[in-house]
């Protein structure tokens, strides 16, 4: 571990905890709200971004973390001879992975991975907590790679959003639809597939959406969830995390489920009532 460091940015939605715990570098995003700029989780907490959305009719806009800002902390790292993996968000929905691999071409003399998850929030957070365990056992940059590339293809990303209304704003629904969707209270489930969030199916109210994830969870990975990391993704609904958990509870042999509270690089396109599930191989 003492000469692998592990580097993520903020789009992996990692609890602070695990972040100490594995002494993971996490390189903030940017966050723009109407003329003020803030570094994702760490010039405004998680519940200030809540209350914001939820008060303010803009939408915030996210902001890549820049070739200088990854050109600079891998210096740091290389300048103390470790060897570096940086684990990023979904080059698919962010250009933040293409501004690491750029620094990285930039420093042919230092020893610097990248990896690309194709995923976001806690499914990435998934694979950069298993590399940093990996780590921390004394494993190989090449063993660690070897074993994402299986996490990556075991891994399942599915989460529902409490109204259509942040959509709508972003642009990914109609209005239309979005008014409808809302009388009728009805609830998108959503999947990140190749790296992007796509619509995978829908259901009328939170307790029938939830069913709909429990079994897209079983369709994909089955019953026994035993030998499965689970996460749990939130906004400022915990009281709908409850209801998941004694779902998954009801419908699953579980061993632990880890409960994240989702970013604003996630929040900012589905709103605060955001709850997602993540599972994978362990």
């Amino acid at each position: 571990m003492d000469n692998i460091k592990i580097i993520c940015d903020s789009l992996s939605d990692i609890p602070m905890e695990l972040i100490e715990k594995y002494d993971i570098d996490m390189v903030p995003l940017s966050v723009i709200f109407g003329d003020k700029e803030y570094k994702d989780g760490i010039d405004m907490s998680k519940s200030e971004f809540y209350k914001m959305l939820r008060e303010r009719d803009d939408l915030p806009k996210t902001s890549q973390v820049t070739y200088i800002t990854f050109k600079n902390v891998f210096e740091k790292y290389a300048l103390q001879n470790k060897k570096v993996l940086y684990i990023g968000g979904s080059s698919n929905a962010s250009g933040t992975y293409q501004s690491a691999v750029m620094a990285k071409n930039d420093m042919e003399e230092a020893s610097i991975n990248t990896f690309d998850t194709l995923s976001l929030s806690i499914g990435c957070g998934c694979i950069v907590v298993h590399a940093a365990k990996l780590a921390k056992e004394g494993k190989s940059i090449e063993e660690i790679l070897n074993s994402l590339e299986n996490i990556k293809n075991s891994l399942s990303v599915f989460f529902t959003v409490e109204t259509l209304e942040y959509l709508q704003k972003g642009g990914r629904i109609s209005l239309a639809k979005a008014t409808i969707g809302n009388m009728l209270n009805i609830k998108p489930v959503l999947c990140v597939d190749d790296g992007l969030v796509k619509p995978l199916s829908q259901a009328r109210g939170k307790h029938q959406v939830i069913n709909k994830i429990a079994d897209l969870i079983k369709e994909k990975h089955g019953d026994d969830l035993t030998n499965k990391q689970i996460i749990i993704g939130y906004g400022d609904n915990i009281s709908d995390v409850e209801v998941l958990k004694k779902k998954l509870t009801e419908e699953f042999k579980l061993s632990d489920i880890l409960e994240v509270e989702m970013g604003s690089c996630i929040c900012a396109h589905t709103g605060p009532g955001v709850l997602g599930i993540a599972c994978r191989d362990k």
